[in-house]
């Protein structure tokens, strides 16, 4: 493949990341670089959690050196460096917009990246550049959901459509803070560039880089906010970078991702170590039968099967069927670690640790 890739660092290798390097013969993209310390429940000493943190963040670091662009698809620390601004000197970054599809937190996140990376490259107060707020319509994001939106959860239908209810009020009053907000513009200087990617598709020679529209991280209404997914083609090679689709949990984001058929896809799985508290068995199972679908029924040589699964030791046994087809069809279904050759942390470390 002229395309090539590599996992910079995942939360197989000991620290929660989703950041990949991916290289044409037009531009060099370092898609969310970003790194944080695995959980208190993770089955490893403070000492190898913070060795594991800091190797990462060397690599990940090293890794944009050699980068043009920087894609950031959400404003969790994992997927970006919110202090570190040496990193991004001299690159473009695609971003996740700031200003809508965005819950409180992250806001807050994007308010002071920005106001500290427009100060460190511009000198420039984000207060005195700010954009007066404008006030939009925003549809019911459930209308894009045809097929999760029509899905018979039998007995939890009632359940499931006061949950939709409860999130649909809930959007609507962010909604009400994304009109009252002032905008964070973007902004270009001599040694960065920031631009705003959802929904739009740039061409760097015959290299195409496109984003999709925000997505919920992961069910649908996630008061966790939104992600933007990186779609990267050279002529007849595509590498897709989902995210944090949590699976997919959402059976429209599967279907999208099998439309775009990639030969490439990296795929964050369900949050088993949050199983019975942020995850439920119906999201679960939803997560499992849309990732089997994409193993099936795309023709993806390689799927790096990572981030918030290698987080707790049975992650292999809570999808099993996912590595079973994986390996029935003969497709190469693995882990950022296994990739790279290595063993995920959590299978090496010792059961009394």
């Amino acid at each position: 493949m002229v395309l090539s890739f590599k996992p910079v660092w995942f939360d197989s290798l000991g620290a929660k990341s989703s950041c990949v390097f991916v290289k044409t013969p037009d531009i060099s993209i370092l898609i969310d670089p970003g790194i944080a310390i695995m959980q208190p429940s993770f089955p490893a000493t403070e000492e190898e959690k913070i060795e594991w943190l800091i190797e990462g963040e060397k690599a990940i670091k090293k890794a944009s050196e050699k980068a043009d662009i920087i894609v950031i698809s959400h404003y969790h620390y994992d997927h970006y460096f919110p202090s570190d601004l040496d990193v991004y000197e001299g690159k473009t970054l695609l971003v996740k917009n700031p200003n809508e599809y965005i819950n409180d937190s992250q806001r807050e996140r994007a308010e002071y990246f920005y106001s500290s990376l427009y100060r460190y490259y511009g000198d420039l107060k984000l207060e005195d550049i700010w954009k007066e707020p404008e006030s939009r319509e925003y549809p019911n994001p459930m209308e894009e959901l045809s097929i999760a939106f029509s899905k018979d959860f039998g007995d939890y239908n009632k359940r499931r459509k006061q949950l939709l209810e409860k999130g649909l009020k809930w959007f609507r009053n962010r909604v009400n803070k994304w009109n009252r907000n002032p905008k964070i513009p973007e902004m270009s200087f001599k040694n960065l560039r920031v631009v705003f990617a959802d929904g739009r598709e740039f061409q760097f020679g015959d290299t195409k880089v496109k984003f999709t529209k925000p997505l919920f991280h992961g069910i649908e209404f996630s008061r966790v906010g939104w992600v933007i997914s990186t779609v990267i083609e050279h002529e007849e090679e595509k590498l897709i970078h989902s995210s944090d689709l949590n699976g997919p949990i959402i059976e429209d984001y599967a279907e999208w991702i099998i439309r775009e058929n990639p030969d490439i896809l990296v795929l964050d799985g369900p949050m088993t170590y949050m199983l019975g508290y942020l995850l439920n068995k119906i999201n679960l199972r939803r997560a499992i039968e849309n990732a089997v679908r994409i193993v099936k029924e795309t023709d993806a040589e390689t799927i790096i099967y990572d981030h918030h699964l290698p987080r707790e030791r049975h992650f292999r046994e809570h999808t099993r069927e996912v590595w079973e087809v994986g390996e029935k069809l003969n497709k190469s279904v693995l882990t950022a670690a296994e990739f790279l050759g290595k063993k995920p942390k959590v299978l090496e470390i010792k059961k009394g640790a």
